[in-house]
């Protein structure tokens, strides 16, 4: 492991870091969204109008306008009232009001969460393999007989009793 080995890593480190300059932004941003994902932080209100069969009732009619745990409220006069919403059961006319991100925010979450079935996928894993190179690269930064190392070994401890407790708490 002599200069040239640390001189490399710098040189891939440094470059790699610019080149995803980018993602690791987007990554950060919806990293945050996501927190707040089980609130309405960032959500803006939108009214929807729907038309659907005609005569659904539970949750076949949750289905038919894609609202997850549907629960009718009430019933009268043909019409089914639900959470800011409501359904013409002979006209199959839905209208109600949901709450989503806006829709930059709302594509950046999209890919921070992408699952195998998204295209985006390869980039997930690219990503995750150039931010595990980070981790590996930063401990060819410095020499390791030098003070900055031996400190950069005190915060990679620290940084590792953070996560433990973190992931188990």
């Amino acid at each position: 492991m002599g200069n040239t080995t640390q001189q490399k890593m710098r040189v891939y480190h440094r470059y790699l870091g610019f080149f995803l300059a980018g993602i690791m932004a987007v990554y950060a941003i919806s990293g945050i969204v996501l927190i707040f994902r089980n609130t309405d932080a960032f959500k803006r209100e939108v009214k929807v109008e729907l038309q659907v069969a005609p005569g659904l009732a539970g949750e076949a009619l949750g289905k038919a306008i894609k609202i997850r745990r549907f629960k009718a409220d009430s019933t009268a006069n043909g019409v089914v009232y639900f959470k800011n919403g409501t359904y013409n059961s002979q006209t199959g006319q839905a209208v109600y009001t949901k709450k989503e991100l806006p829709l930059v925010l709302d594509k950046l979450t999209h890919m921070h969460k992408a699952t195998t079935n998204s295209p985006l996928f390869f980039l997930n894993i690219f990503f995750g393999a150039a931010l595990f190179f980070f981790v590996l690269s930063a401990f060819w930064m410095f020499m390791p007989n030098t003070k900055v190392f031996k400190k950069a070994i005190y915060f990679t401890l620290a940084g590792i009793v953070l996560t433990l407790i973190m992931v188990l708490v």
